[in-house]
């Protein structure tokens, strides 16, 4: 692949502008070059390049400085049609967590009834059912043959539309469904002064921690003085995937 290819690429899926500093690092390692110097170089002859190319009236696009970096973006002329498709898309649904994981539940077990889904996240799931059917994520898939023949659900195909899926076998496994989860929590931790954040946010305090290991170590630590622990990230949506026990003490609304 070519650099200027390379750098099409890179600013393209940049969701922010991305510097000439940047776009080096990135590119260092598969383009050749006598030092850094020619490399910058050779980046910022190309990148000028790419901004002659798209400026033509031959594109929509364009390639503009902003904020110090190089960003791709839809032309001022052709502002009137870029507005007219943005208010022809679907605007984005918005689902509360109960109604996640009931979805999560319904795709990975489909076709579910709802006692069934209340059983696997361990509270009443009814409530959201209706939610899920409004927003054309799920439909019914007949009724079970047992006692009562509940209604069977299934997710949709506006399901697979909204999530950019081919199929639910594109779905991930129960492992890797796990280790999205905890990554995501990981990225909403941001970085603070002083050490780094753990699950809770706030940063480590050696000290602490040292004290905490020799709680730990002589049985004293908090939980078994009465206090409450943090639930783990990956345990705490374990339950979408139907690891916990249920608990039918626990009710919600929609």
């Amino acid at each position: 692949m070519s650099l200027k290819a390379k750098l099409e690429a890179i600013i393209y899926a940049a969701e922010s502008p991305v510097t000439l500093d940047q776009i080096v690092q990135l590119v260092k390692e598969s383009t050749p070059a006598e030092n850094d110097g020619e490399l910058r170089s050779q980046v910022r002859t190309k990148l000028e390049e790419l901004v002659a190319d798209y400026s033509s009236a031959e594109h929509g696009v364009e390639i503009r400085q902003i904020a110090g970096g190089y960003r791709m973006a839809t032309k001022p002329e052709q502002h009137d049609v870029v507005r007219a498709f943005a208010k022809s898309l679907k605007p984005p649904i918005r689902l509360s967590l109960p109604a996640l994981e009931t979805l999560a539940v319904i795709a990975y077990k489909q076709p579910v009834t709802v006692p069934e889904i209340s059983e696997i996240r361990g509270v009443d799931s009814g409530g959201v059912i209706a939610t899920l059917l409004d927003r054309k994520l799920i439909t019914t898939a007949g009724r079970k043959a047992v006692i009562g023949r509940p209604i069977l659900y299934k997710t949709t195909k506006e399901f697979l539309l909204r999530f950019g899926l081919m199929d639910v076998s594109e779905l991930p496994s129960m492992e890797e469904f796990e280790k999205l989860v905890a990554e995501s929590f990981q990225s909403d931790l941001l970085p603070a002064e002083g050490g780094i954040a753990d699950a809770t946010g706030v940063p480590n305090d050696p000290e602490a921690s040292s004290r905490a290991e020799n709680e730990q170590q002589f049985g004293s630590s908090a939980a078994g003085s009465g206090g409450e622990s943090s639930p783990d990230p990956v345990e705490a949506h374990a339950n979408v995937s139907g690891f916990h026990e249920p608990d039918s003490s626990k009710t919600e609304s929609k």
